[in-house]
């Protein structure tokens, strides 16, 4: 089966073990020298209205990954542990220095 990253992001990720709904698909890793995919992605949820940031992100590794179905894919460990989001230094952050 052929998939596309567009189709990838309509689909949920759950978990076998829990059963737990993760999210949808927001991005992927790729391995530039092996032309394979390395994980997906899941954004965390947005605070109020997104004013307030987002939550951490979950990074599910390809080997972790048992089935992609149609709606859903299904992946073999418990709810993964969000990973932190690297953040960009604030304007002020950046000139202290100077």
């Amino acid at each position: 089966m052929n998939c596309r990253l567009t189709d990838l992001r309509h689909k949920e990720v759950i978990s076998s073990c829990d059963g737990a709904r993760i999210g949808f698909v927001d991005d992927v890793i790729v391995d530039t020298k092996l032309a394979c995919i390395v994980s997906f992605v899941i954004f965390g949820r947005s605070g109020f209205f997104g004013i307030f940031g987002r939550c951490e992100d979950y990074i599910i590794p390809w080997d972790k990954i048992e089935l992609i179905g149609t709606d859903t894919i299904i992946i073999s460990c418990k709810t993964p542990n969000p990973v932190k989001r690297r953040k960009k230094p604030h304007f002020f952050e950046k000139n202290r220095n100077n």
